[in-house]
C-alpha cells in the first residue's frame, strides 16, 4: 500500500481540525520553515495545541495560530501513571505500516509449529549485530516466533549492502541466500523487481536510525540486538 493510502487510513482514526486552524498553521509554518513536509495535522490531547507528524518522522505540537511550537514527546501522568502518548501513537502507526507490507515482500523465517508471535526486523546484511541476531533466528523459530526481514541498508540505496540485499531478495532461495550473506559468504549477484528501496524509505519514515530494528506486532520498536531468550520474554512467549 502506498504511503499516502496508509496515512489516509490512519488519519480516519484520529480527530481532525477545522479548515481555518489548519490554514493558519500551514501559513505560519510555510513562512517560518519553507519546504517543511508533513503527513497530518490534528488535535492533540491538550486543548488549544495541535499535533503535526512531519514526513521525516518528527512530531511537532503547535498553537492554533501557528505562533509557537515545540518538538518532542507528549507524556501523560493520568492517575499517577507516566505514559508516553507520542510513542503510543507511533506504535499504532508502525503496526499499520508493517501490516501493509505484503508477505511476499518480506524474507520470512517461519515459526516451527504454531506461531506464538511475529516480529519484523529492519536489517542490514553487513551489520555485525544484525548477523549476531540472525544466529538467534533458529532458536526464535523453535520457540514459535516468526521472523520477517525488511531491508534497511544503512549506507543507502546503491551501496554494496543494498546490492547484497537485492541479490538475496532476487534469489530463488531467499532464506538460504540471506543466511549465506549474513554469514559473510558471497552470493550470486542478481537483480529483479524488488522492494528494497521502498523498505529502506519505510524504515526512515518509521524512525529507524540503526540496525537491527525489531518491530513487534503492537508497533513497539526495539532498537538493537537481543538474545532469543530476551526477545521471547519481551514478546511474552516465555
Amino acid at each position: 500500500m502506498k504511503l499516502w493510502k496508509r496515512i489516509l487510513c490512519f488519519s480516519l482514526l484520529v480527530p481532525t481540525i477545522g479548515f481555518a486552524a489548519e490554514a493558519e498553521i500551514k501559513k505560519a509554518l510555510g513562512i517560518a520553515i519553507p519546504g517543511l513536509a508533513f503527513n497530518s495535522i490534528e488535535m492533540s490531547e491538550i486543548d488549544g495545541l495541535y499535533r503535526i507528524e512531519t514526513s521525516s518522522g518528527e512530531t511537532l505540537f503547535i498553537t492554533g495560530d501557528g505562533s509557537f511550537f515545540v518538538t518532542g514527546d507528549l507524556y501523560s501522568t493520568d492517575k499517577g501513571r507516566l505514559q508516553n502518548l507520542t510513542e503510543v501513537r507511533r506504535g499504532s502507526l508502525r503496526a499499520e505500516q508493517i501490516s501493509a507490507v505484503s508477505a511476499n515482500e518480506k524474507i520470512t523465517f517461519p515459526a516451527k509449529g504454531e506461531a506464538k508471535a511475529k516480529v519484523a526486523v529492519f536489517t542490514d546484511i553487513d551489520c555485525g549485530y544484525c548477523r549476531k541476531l540472525h544466529k538467534e533466528v533458529p532458536a526464535l523459530n523453535e520457540m514459535g516466533i516468526e521472523v520477517s526481514y525488511l531491508a534497511y541498508p544503512r549506507a543507502g540505496i546503491g551501496s554494496d549492502s543494498y546490492e547484497k540485499f537485492v541479490s538475496a531478495w532476487c534469489s530463488d532461495d531467499k532464506q538460504g541466500a540471506m543466511t549465506l550473506a549474513k554469514n559473510g559468504k558471497s552470493i550470486p549477484a542478481k537483480t529483479c523487481k524488488n522492494p528494497v528501496a521502498n523498505q529502506f524509505k519505510l524504515g526512515q519514515e518509521m524512525g529507524v536510525t540503526g540496525t537491527p530494528a525489531i518491530v513487534l506486532e503492537d508497533g513497539r520498536l526495539i532498537p538493537g540486538y537481543l538474545t532469543a531468550d530476551k526477545l521471547a520474554k519481551a514478546l511474552g512467549v516465555f
